[in-house]
């Protein structure tokens, strides 16, 4: 692909959660809305390249992707009622109520997170709606094959059409009940573009920028969900160390960062948020890691870190969510504290075989017991299973470094 190819995908990435949305509260249809983006997009691959990228690029985008829409229904002649009010100039005001929320992205999340949808094909459906990522790349997240990815996002959209799934915000008194699943899928959104590996950069800010802005919404609108609270501190503090996290392409881990190069602003503002949920005393998983992450950013260097209160924490989330990637992150915290044999026995004791940072926690444990040749096959065993072009990078360095 040209550089004003690539250029062009990269735009229509990042519109490409405002388009969808904006496009499904206009005709109503996800598949309608998916075709017509599809359709403005290789109108700019044809376009842009020659005539130059428009000044609102995002509208000319909404423009052409609405008018293939119109097209379409005009050739199907599928011309309800909604679809007569479509064809006519555009009206911002919605066809049927939308809820409490003026958002079109939050509307199509709760959609998306409707319970009606099975759990895996909420957050599914979601990355692909709202964060633009491919079915490839939402396969790679979910270690299963594409073909199965897009089997279970097609059932999804079919789901959604045939039980009339309304494109609506719950009504207040719903929205509990309803908004766990909402911050399960926002954190998935931020994880990946966190941890990209699907196009080759080693963080894909577009989505951990676009998972911030619809928590910041979500808390604006529920002040008092303390679980949408500790959600947003958490993506704060994960995302104020997002510029030194990556040094000429290399994962730089949490102990070697520069702290200096931390923004200031998030983490005041995620502090701050740890200790409203803190007040509250009612602590929830979200809390939890971002309590994990204060910790962190306020030692003013590695050393200084309080990795008895990190263990407690992790204790504390253990019994609200038993995982085993709890118990593997409490195993780096218990290293510091008691030594990495002690957090090696812990670590050793976990199911997690097929997951890369398992195989890098056991490198890192062994090395520093002077288990080289061990260590290395652990390295090698995370590379295999390891994406993350930066994460591979260091793991591939440390391998290197090994002596004997």
């Amino acid at each position: 692909m040209s550089v004003a190819g690539a250029a062009v995908e990269r735009i229509f990435r990042d519109e490409y959660g405002r388009l969808i949305a904006s496009l499904v509260r206009r005709f109503g249809d996800i598949d309608i809305a998916e075709d017509a983006a599809g359709e403005a997009l290789v109108a700019a691959l044809e376009k842009w390249p020659v005539d130059g990228v428009p000044p609102n690029p995002g509208g000319w985008l909404t423009t052409t992707a609405g008018n293939r829409a119109i097209d379409r229904l005009r050739r199907e002649k599928l011309r309800d009622g909604k679809h007569q009010a479509a064809v006519m100039a555009y009206d911002p005001t919605p066809h049927e109520p939308t809820g409490v929320i003026e958002d079109d992205r939050l509307r199509l999340i709760f959609t998306c997170c409707h319970p009606a949808l099975a759990p895996e094909a909420r957050i599914a459906l979601t990355l692909r709606l709202l964060g633009g990522l491919t079915v490839a790349e939402i396969a790679s997240a979910f270690l299963v094959q594409e073909t199965t990815m897009a089997q279970r996002i097609t059932r999804a959209k079919s789901k959604i059409k045939g039980a009339h799934i309304p494109y609506r915000v719950p009504e207040p008194a719903d929205l509990p009940e309803r908004v766990g699943a909402v911050l399960a899928v926002l954190l998935l959104i931020f994880n990946e573009g966190y941890l990209a590996s699907g196009d080759g950069a080693p963080v894909r800010a577009e989505l951990t920028g676009e998972a911030i802005r619809l928590a910041r919404t979500l808390h604006d609108l529920l002040p008092d969900d303390l679980e949408a609270t500790g959600l947003l501190a958490m993506l704060l503090l994960t995302e104020a160390r997002r510029a030194a996290r990556v040094r000429d392409g290399e994962l730089v881990p949490l102990e070697e960062q520069d702290r200096g190069g931390w923004d200031r602003a998030l983490i005041a503002e995620g502090h701050d948020l740890v200790r409203r949920c803190l007040a509250a005393n009612r602590p929830g998983r979200y809390q939890v890691l971002a309590a994990v992450n204060a910790v962190h950013t306020d030692a003013p260097t590695a050393a200084a870190t309080d990795w008895s209160q990190v263990v407690a924490l992790y204790d504390q989330l253990a019994r609200i969510d038993p995982s085993p990637i709890v118990a593997l992150n409490r195993a780096v915290a218990v290293a510091e504290l008691d030594g990495p044999e002690v957090a090696l026995a812990a670590v050793d004791r976990l199911p997690l075989e097929g997951y890369h940072a398992w195989h890098a926690t056991r490198a890192e444990l062994l090395r520093r017991l002077g288990r080289s040749a061990d260590a290395r096959e652990q390295y090698d065993a995370a590379l295999a299973v390891c994406d993350n072009t930066a994460e591979r990078a260091y793991l591939s360095r440390r391998r290197a470094q090994l002596v004997g």
